[in-house]
């Protein structure tokens, strides 16, 4: 396993946000793991760390959320999520992640600003699209493979419906459940789950299930209106860390 003292402090509180941020709000601040993790490790054996604890962290949510999901986004996106993968996968190593850093974080500040300077009392709920849940899909599940950052995406599709939140997080936690599970495919590939790595994983999973209940816990305590607010806060946030990292 890693010993590097070095790689334990980013990736306790990288692994800590990244579950309170599942657990509770949607996925949306996990975007920070990989590049806090990415510090000390290459961002791939990063994410290669992430996702043994990413399918904890699910295995806890679906437990938690079991209820509480629509099973029609779900359907709609699922199909463009598991092409999204596939594309993923083959790109591995191969794309400019700055570039497409850059671009998703000018994407999740566009739809974060459009909300915030819009007059909200004209913010109805937006039906569900076909054709658009299964572009923000695919889009989800390409960022999701490359950099465990598919929350974003799947943000720009979910939060307009206006879902209540414990179905919103709910509705998250089953989506990205299939993903992270389609996910251990290509990354087996890519010889990502090595003996070193999953060591890593292991000796991390107690604080990606303690981030994950802590989560649960405050989305409890957090009412609708803050609810909605903090999630689109949450996006502008991550839109703009993903531009710093990919210009910087």
């Amino acid at each position: 396993m890693i010993d590097d003292p070095a790689f334990y402090l980013a990736a306790i509180p990288a692994v800590l946000i990244f579950g309170i941020s599942k657990g509770g709000f949607g996925g949306g601040l996990g975007i920070a793991a990989v590049p806090l993790m990415a510090i000390v490790v290459s961002p791939a054996r990063a994410a290669g760390i992430l996702l043994p604890l990413l399918v904890l962290m699910d295995l806890i949510g679906l437990f938690a959320y079991r209820r509480h999901w629509d099973r029609r986004v779900v359907k709609v996106m699922l199909p463009g999520a598991l092409l999204g993968i596939l594309i993923g996968g083959l790109a591995f190593g191969y794309l400019d992640d700055d570039v497409v850093r850059v671009v998703l974080g000018l994407i999740a500040v566009g739809f974060t600003a459009d909300y915030f300077l819009r007059d909200k009392s004209r913010i109805a709920a937006r039906p569900q699209r076909r054709v658009a849940g299964a572009f923000w899909g695919c889009v989800a599940g390409f960022t999701s493979t490359i950099a465990h950052a598919g929350g974003p995406p799947a943000n720009i599709y979910l939060l307009p419906l206006k879902l209540d939140k414990s179905i919103f997080v709910g509705t998250m936690v089953v989506l990205f459940s299939a993903v992270n599970a389609a996910k251990i495919v290509p990354y087996a590939s890519l010889g990502l789950f090595d003996a070193a790595n999953l060591t890593t994983s292991l000796v991390l999973a107690p604080v990606a299930a303690i981030g994950m209940l802590a989560g649960i816990w405050l989305h409890g305590k957090v009412d609708q209106l803050l609810f909605y607010r903090l999630c689109y806060v949450f996006v502008l946030l991550t839109g703009l860390k993903l531009v710093y990292d990919g210009l910087t």
